[in-house]
């Protein structure tokens, strides 16, 4: 059954006014939307988004990192994803003090992405205010440890499953494993983890055979809740991907700072009944 996940801030959402104290509300919103999670990578200290996911060929975006998160926070953002890439790719930068600058000036709460390889780093990020920690490639390495860490912290779990050819992807897209999106989830479901990130490569990388299939068939056959990643270029996919059977939400970076859309138009679409 579904009650087995913490559904709080995907099928449900925090309110994003704080209280009389400038925290984040902890009061519920109850409400069945889609929600939008304004992406914010960080490679050197900078706003960034990855060619094909080569660290490499980064696109480098001139908005302040702390800026624009406060920016989606008033456009209407009620979450922000934020991913440390140079965590990723195990590099000399360090982007940790940015993400708490980030965390400490908005009231929405936080999804931190990147590196995170032991129960250390999801104990260092829960105690310097993020709201979840995502787990990708130690989740496919350790899968004992998302389940200790979802014990540990029930409902601030999102495990990121990245996908090439149906075959599930780790070390920033650098290695390809044996699995299914769908077999290594599976193992997750008796678990109290917050939610699926699942980036379907192709799809992201704009192959023309690409679609919307695998995002919908692992949604349909997963109970866990699933965000879409990469997939999001244009208001007409967060008008597609609304509609999909178990699509918590949708993450998207790349439209927003290259001008493709504004964020406060892609919630919109997505409240649109």
């Amino acid at each position: 059954m579904r009650s087995k996940h913490l559904l709080v801030g995907f099928l449900q959402t925090y309110t994003s006014r704080p209280d009389e104290g400038g925290r984040r509300s902890g009061a519920i919103r109850s409400e069945a939307t889609m929600i939008i999670f304004p992406d914010i990578e960080l490679q050197n200290g900078r706003c960034v988004n990855l060619v094909r996911g080569q660290m490499d060929q980064a696109v480098i975006y001139e908005s302040d990192p702390v800026e624009a998160a406060k920016a989606f926070q008033s456009q209407g953002a009620e979450w922000l994803h934020v991913v440390d890439l140079d965590a990723v790719g195990q590099r000399e930068a360090d982007n940790s003090e940015l993400i708490c600058e980030i965390i400490k000036a908005v009231y929405i709460p936080v999804q931190v992405a990147g590196g995170i390889r032991g129960m250390a780093a999801v104990d260092w990020w829960i105690e310097h205010g993020a709201l979840r920690v995502v787990i990708a490639t130690a989740a496919v390495k350790d899968p004992q440890f998302v389940k200790d860490a979802c014990t540990r912290y029930p409902g601030q779990i999102v495990v990121s499953v990245d996908a090439r050819a149906n075959k599930v992807v780790v070390e920033g897209w650098t290695e390809t494993t044996a699995f299914s999106p769908l077999e290594f989830a599976r193992q997750f479901e008796t678990d109290d983890i917050a939610g699926i990130i699942f980036t379907d490569i192709d799809r992201d990388d704009e192959l023309p055979e690409s679609s919307l299939a695998a995002t919908t068939d692992l949604a349909t056959k997963l109970i866990i809740p699933v965000i879409a990643s990469g997939t999001v270029k244009t208001l007409d996919d967060i008008s597609t991907l609304k509609y999909l059977p178990n699509i918590a939400g949708a993450i998207t970076g790349r439209a927003l700072f290259s001008g493709e859309f504004e964020l406060a138009e892609a919630i919109a679409v997505a409240r649109e009944r």
